[in-house]
């Protein structure tokens, strides 16, 4: 009966320390960022971590990933109105990507829903103050 309950101790040991790497090793790849909370705050120096392996405390640290490559976003279809009152119905595609990891998921809630918005509101703002003859 000593030698099953040594080796279920056994198993349960090996279990933890597997469970613990797993959550504490985490790898970036070259177009990733991660930012890096303990106990929900972003240091000052030192939150934005990667590409490479990053070493985290399960409980203590949380990691968001950010990705750096160019994002392709399309603009859905806006009705604008020109300068002289004519409709016009405008497609547009927008390319960005994030230069600040640490404020992109610290300052907005949802930087792609962010992004889309801003570029709906500025395509119609700056179609708006066109007329037609200059639009075409």
């Amino acid at each position: 009966m000593g030698a099953q309950a040594f080796g279920l101790g056994f198993m349960i040991f090996v279990f933890i320390v597997a469970w613990f790497l797993f959550n504490t090793l985490k790898i970036l790849k070259q177009y990733e960022r991660g930012v890096i909370f303990t106990l929900g705050r972003v240091p000052d120096v030192g939150g934005v971590k990667g590409p490479g392996l990053i070493i985290l405390l399960p409980g203590i640290q949380k990691m968001v990933r950010v990705g750096l490559r160019t994002v392709t976003m399309d603009v859905p279809s806006q009705d604008v109105v020109t300068k002289d009152n004519v409709t016009v119905k405008v497609n547009a595609v927008i390319y960005f990507r994030v230069i600040d990891p640490r404020k992109a998921i610290i300052e907005v809630e949802d930087y792609f829903y962010a992004t889309s918005q801003i570029s709906q509101t500025t395509l119609r703002s700056i179609l708006g103050q066109n007329s037609l003859d200059d639009l075409l």
